[in-house]
């Protein structure tokens, strides 16, 4: 059976923040930022809505149609992911989300940091499956849908894994980790994972 999926609006917006700090709630990185539960609870919400508004103005959200599931993408331009004004970017969204926490500004750093930029590719931001309805292959029809396009169209996709299961999920769908992993102080390991279009590879 096939997962109908939609490009989300603005009007769609409550309901993406509320899936994403579901989705994310206990994921390591999240508890990396947002150390102790109570705290992680009251202000991760905060997060993913900055998250989704830049995502919302700058690339796309697809949501299935029965709202259980949502991937956040760019389109990322060789040699552009990193312009100036981002440093900026940066403590701006620590300032609105939670300023006395400096962990919301490094987490945008750090995976700044290791983003390629010598190619155009497709960036998952980041994909949220409801806990209620993981195991349903909601996050792999998210997925192919546009590494489909990606195919079509000869262009790599870039993530970063936040954790061992998801890593997997991205090994087969043709992502291979790119590089070391990256090593957040004091906190759990991501994984850049890059993947090259199928039927394009050198």
């Amino acid at each position: 059976m096939g997962v109908g999926i939609r490009v989300a609006g603005e009007g769609d917006r409550e309901a993406v923040v509320a899936l994403l700090d579901r989705a994310f709630m206990d994921d390591p990185v999240s508890g990396w930022v947002f150390p102790g539960e109570a705290y992680r609870r009251a202000t991760h919400h905060r997060l993913m809505a900055a998250f989704t508004d830049i995502v919302l103005a700058d690339g796309w959200v697809d949501l299935t149609e029965d709202g259980a599931a949502c991937a956040l993408w760019l389109s990322v331009p060789a040699q552009e992911h990193q312009e100036e004004g981002d440093e900026d970017g940066f403590a701006q969204m620590r300032e609105a989300v939670d300023p006395e926490n400096e962990r919301v500004e490094l987490i945008g750093r750090l995976t700044a940091g290791i983003h390629p930029s010598d190619r155009a590719h497709a960036y998952l931001w980041m994909i949220g499956v409801d806990p209620a309805q993981q195991g349903r292959g909601l996050g792999t029809a998210l997925v192919e849908h546009v590494l489909e396009r990606c195919d079509r169209d000869g262009l790599p996709a870039y993530l970063e894994a936040s954790n061992a299961r998801s890593r997997a999920l991205y090994e087969r769908l043709g992502f291979e980790v790119l590089g070391a992993p990256l090593e957040l102080p004091g906190g759990p390991s991501m994984w850049p994972m890059w993947r090259e279009p199928r039927g394009n590879r050198a």
